[in-house]
């Protein structure tokens, strides 16, 4: 089914349709609590749903919320989308499984976007500024057993991800990978890449990776 994308909302792209991959390949039992962070559109929590998992979403853009809202009343799926930042609405619950695909591109500007599409990508000058937060703050909402799924470009450094995951206590391996061609945004800052000693001259493509982290029971 199409999903609606309202002006501003991150339309599901590669970085999306990896994520999915990684979730179908996951087993996930009927009611199973599952969080998605950083929504969108909504569909990997939708994709959850259809699994039968008991999903929340959560994005801080107003059009996000009420675009994936849209999207699983047209899928006439049972999907509780909430506005926030991160983890803050569901503070105090546990999750079986946990999905993000959270802005990650490096960017010129030190801070993260306080309005407009960019916040959907923007994510400091190394891009960890929310994927540090993730790693910090979701092993503490996973049930024992649980599992987060994430998804970024290795521009952003995929170590870094693997070794705080690992040092919360988890279990976390790198269990996807996709080098896709850059998109508009990474195009437009190739030169300020090449700077920062990201990527070559020449380079035209970004690795995908999506880090399977599993908490013990």
């Amino acid at each position: 089914m199409p999903l609606i994308t309202l002006p501003g909302v991150y339309a599901p792209q590669d970085d999306t349709a990896l994520l999915a991959d990684a979730l179908h390949r996951e087993p996930l039992v009927p009611g199973a609590q599952v969080l998605d962070i950083g929504t969108g559109t909504g569909a990997l929590a939708l994709a959850a749903a259809r699994r039968g998992g008991e999903v929340t979403a959560v994005d801080i853009s107003r059009r996000a919320v009420l675009a994936a809202r849209l999207n699983a009343r047209l899928a006439r799926l049972p999907v509780r989308v909430l506005r926030g930042s991160l983890f803050g609405p569901v503070a105090g619950r546990r999750f079986d499984l946990i999905l993000t695909n959270p802005p990650y591109v490096p960017a010129p500007e030190a801070v993260l976007p306080r309005r407009g599409s960019a916040r959907a990508w923007d994510a400091g000058h190394d891009g960890r500024l929310v994927l540090d937060r993730i790693c910090r703050e979701a092993p503490r909402l996973l049930a024992p057993g649980g599992v987060l799924l994430l998804v970024h470009s290795a521009l952003s450094g995929t170590e870094p991800t693997l070794r705080m995951l690992r040092e919360a206590g988890l279990d976390a391996v790198a269990v996807e990978h996709r080098c896709v061609p850059f998109g508009p945004v990474l195009r437009s800052r190739q030169g300020w890449l090449h700077g920062q000693g990201l990527v070559a001259p020449d380079e035209e493509k970004e690795e995908l990776v999506v880090i399977r982290a599993e908490r013990s029971v």
